[in-house]
């Protein structure tokens, strides 16, 4: 049964009363243009005969009677003079039905000094069963036109809905066991567009569905490990009378871990907000401005450090559509680590340039580079001897997830240091866009 929310139904529905409405349109003017066509033929032959007898009787036999008993034998017309009738001042048409058959009356002048007109009458019942006939006959083709039609808009309304009808029961039947990318080629060309962006959606959950079990389990991890030492050092402890100075050992070692916990709750904590982060609304900037307003911060930070930032924007200006909050995220964390890994007195390189179909920002450092072989993106993965939670490129590729962009680190060609790099495409996959 089809729903009146159904948009199968409200084609149908529209279709159908387009249809009927051309259908009525058209059958009214074809009828009337028959019906013209017939009376026009009929019209014009009795205004000859009526000119024919008024000239005749008037110019060649003055005074004689119109013979109306020969006319109507003759020619199938009645002819009499009348008195001119008071609504009629020219030559004037008029339908008279009498007795089961229909006339057609013409009002000829005649004598101008008496003021008389030529009363011609023709039986038009013939004419009038020919229009009935015709009439319906265009009403039973507009029967059978209209129930094709409505045939024709089922199978096209079924036809159109087929495509959205299978990809509602294809998502209806996913659940975060079975995410499956949608067949793309299968689909009409005017679908593509929204089968693709299903299919980054869906990589999306599965992405976030991986990285939040990742996320979970490291979680568990990490903060059991420091509590079973706090535990375990506390029991030992307590075994036996210490000095002093052990007991104060003892509690510093346990603040030092409630730091380090109170450090990575801080961070999860910015992973909730970056998740609300991921619904910011787009907005239209200068990309090329906002990342020169950023770098200048970035500088501060790098000469805070000993270290040195090197800045190479390009284009001139590059006009996207993008959210800043996310956009901060990446690379402010690829900055930061550049930063933490490059020795004092080393260079930071940050630079943009067009690619084919984006846009690459990059952040190019002088450390000792990473283990390519490890999923650094992975939350609690950390390189280096430098501390850490191990959730900060977590939560940039996260960022980078949600706006549609796509973020890899590489070693230099050198291996002198590390690349960073974060791939805009022209048309971003945001939320809410």
């Amino acid at each position: 049964m089809l729903s009146a929310q159904s948009i199968r139904t409200k084609l149908l529905i529209r279709l159908a009363i387009a249809s009927a409405i051309l259908i009525l349109l058209f059958s009214t003017i074809l009828y009337g243009f028959i019906k013209k066509s017939l009376y026009e033929e009929v019209q014009e032959q009795l205004i000859k005969q009526a000119s024919f007898i008024a000239t005749t009787v008037t110019n060649t036999h003055p005074g004689e009677k119109i013979d109306s008993f020969y006319l109507k034998r003759t020619l199938e017309i009645s002819v009499e003079v009348v008195q001119k009738p008071k609504h009629i001042s020219n030559v004037t048409f008029e339908e008279v039905s009498k007795e089961g058959k229909k006339y057609l009356v013409l009002y000829y002048p005649y004598n101008f000094a008496e003021q008389t007109f030529l009363k011609v009458t023709k039986d038009i019942s013939s004419i009038d069963k020919i229009l009935k006939k015709i009439y319906r006959i265009i009403l039973l083709s507009n029967i059978l036109g209209f129930a094709l039609i409505i045939i024709y808009a089922l199978v096209l309304s079924t036809y159109i809905t087929k495509y959205i009808t299978n990809l509602t029961k294809k998502l209806s039947s996913m659940n975060e066991n079975m995410l499956k990318p949608i067949k793309i080629r299968h689909l009409p060309e005017e679908f593509q567009p929204l089968g693709k962006s299903i299919n980054m959606l869906i990589n999306r959950i599965q992405t976030f569905i991986k990285y939040q079990k990742e996320l979970f389990i490291g979680i568990a991890h990490e903060l059991k490990t420091p509590l079973a030492v706090m535990k375990l050092k506390n029991e030992v402890t307590l075994i036996k009378k210490r000095s002093p100075k052990e007991y104060e050992e003892t509690i510093k070692l346990n603040i030092k871990t409630i730091n380090e916990m109170n450090k990575m709750i801080e961070n999860l904590l910015k992973i909730g907000r970056q998740e609300s982060d991921q619904f910011e609304p787009p907005v239209q900037m200068d990309l090329i401005e906002y990342l020169k307003e950023k770098s200048a911060n970035y500088s501060l930070l790098a000469e805070n450090e000993g270290k040195h930032l090197i800045v190479d924007l390009k284009p001139p200006r590059y006009h996207t559509t993008i959210q800043p909050t996310l956009l901060s995220h990446i690379i402010q964390n690829f900055v930061q680590n550049a930063i933490k890994f490059t020795e004092p007195g080393g260079t930071v390189t940050f630079r943009s340039y067009p690619v084919p179909g984006g846009i690459k920002i990059e952040v190019i450092d002088e450390g000792p580079g990473i283990n390519e072989n490890l999923d650094l993106f992975a939350p609690f993965k950390r390189e280096g001897k430098k501390g850490g939670v191990g959730l900060g490129l977590f939560l940039a590729k996260s960022a980078a997830d949600a706006m549609g962009a796509t973020i890899s680190i590489k070693n230099r060609e050198d291996q002198k240091g590390a690349i960073a790099t974060l791939y805009i495409p022209n048309q971003l996959a945001c939320p809410l866009c």
